[in-house]
């Protein structure tokens, strides 16, 4: 799941971002509305954490016009203010969620939960290639009946694989989406989660579906 985070004060978008990648998440930052914006329009996002209080353009100004564009991903707003009053002028600009600071990560974590749980159940969200099927909602991922553990990392990767199936994703587009644009590019760490898949997802069965593109990258699909 890739999660668009937008808040300007940095130790608490650190704290944010930091702990939802330990969970698995593909978190995307923007320190403005302004930038925010320009993100959250280009509707690749699963979730949106969205602080009111930005420089730029406010938060409330940023979620108007996202839903004045059609942008229905979800959107959890994130700020100081915590009148009835303001979570009602929020949730009717077109918030699906509400957290006032301070809040706790595990708070923030089962609303996110929530949000990706109730968008998924409206979009049929199970993804299967071949036998291989995973459910971002549950999170679980099975090959035929055999249900197979994977750890956060290589579940995100997987996710990024069967919503790309049939496309070649290279090995900087892998690292941007899970690790994120500042992760040292030159590092093999993504062939050596691959393998990690391979061997859980492929190497006990048939047809093989992960497959190398030499000089290039991996592709997911059924041969």
């Amino acid at each position: 799941m890739r999660v668009l985070l937008v808040e300007d004060e940095k130790k608490v978008a650190s704290f944010i971002k930091k702990g939802l990648e330990e969970h698995g998440y593909a978190v995307d930052y923007g320190s403005d509305g302004k930038s925010g914006l320009v993100m959250a329009l280009d509707e690749i996002h699963d979730l949106i954490i969205l602080d009111i209080n930005l420089p730029e353009i406010d938060g409330l100004t940023v979620l108007r016009q996202m839903r004045a564009k059609k942008v229905a991903t979800p959107v959890l707003l994130l700020t100081v203010r915590a009148t009835i009053e303001d979570k009602v002028i929020g949730l009717d600009t077109g918030a699906d969620d509400y957290l006032a600071k301070p809040f706790s990560f595990e708070e923030l974590l089962a609303r996110v939960r929530a949000l990706l749980r109730r968008s998924s159940d409206s979009k049929s969200p199970v993804f299967t290639v071949a036998d291989l099927v995973l459910d971002p909602a549950s999170r679980q991922v099975f090959r035929g009946s055999d249900r197979i553990e994977l750890t956060s990392k290589e579940f995100a990767i997987l996710e990024y694989f069967i919503r790309n199936r049939g496309r070649v994703l290279t090995r900087t587009m892998i690292i941007d989406h899970v690790w994120g644009y500042d992760f040292d590019a030159d590092t093999n760490v993504v062939d050596v989660y691959v393998n990690y898949l391979r061997k859980k997802i492929d190497a006990p069965y048939e047809p093989k579906l992960l497959h190398t593109v030499r000089g290039t990258g991996y592709v997911l699909r059924e041969e």
